[in-house]
């Protein structure tokens, strides 16, 4: 299989307490969105985060991941509802730098609450 390559960029404007930002999906998927400090640490007033999206693509990939296995064992779903929740350490995040970058190096705890429904 190849190589799949995603690409997104940021245009940044100002300091990091009063600037903002646009990020941009090359694959056209969602319109430009919007990224301020405050979106990721008092209130999004529609606006994203990275912890918003890396919660968006852990939901999306895991919910893959579990059709494929559950499929392969013979129990295709129907339907998986999957939510994932990423939260930004305000004790030891922005002291390091990017935390996300921390986060995909392997600096995260992950966690699974799954439950079963009977159609």
């Amino acid at each position: 299989m190849a190589n799949a390559e995603r690409t997104a960029t940021t245009v940044w404007e100002g300091d990091l307490a009063h600037g903002s930002g646009v990020l941009s999906l090359k694959s056209g998927a969602a319109p430009d969105l919007p990224v301020t400090w405050a979106s990721r640490t008092e209130r999004s007033d529609g606006k994203t985060s990275p912890e918003e999206l890396i919660a968006a693509a852990h939901a999306s990939c895991f919910s893959m991941a579990l059709s494929h296995e559950l499929a392969q064992a013979g129990n295709a779903p129907e339907r998986l509802d999957v939510s994932a929740t990423v939260t930004l350490s305000m004790d030891d995040g922005p002291k390091d730098g990017c935390p996300i970058s921390g986060a995909l190096k392997g600096n995260l705890e992950i966690t699974v609450d799954a439950q079963l429904a009977d159609g």
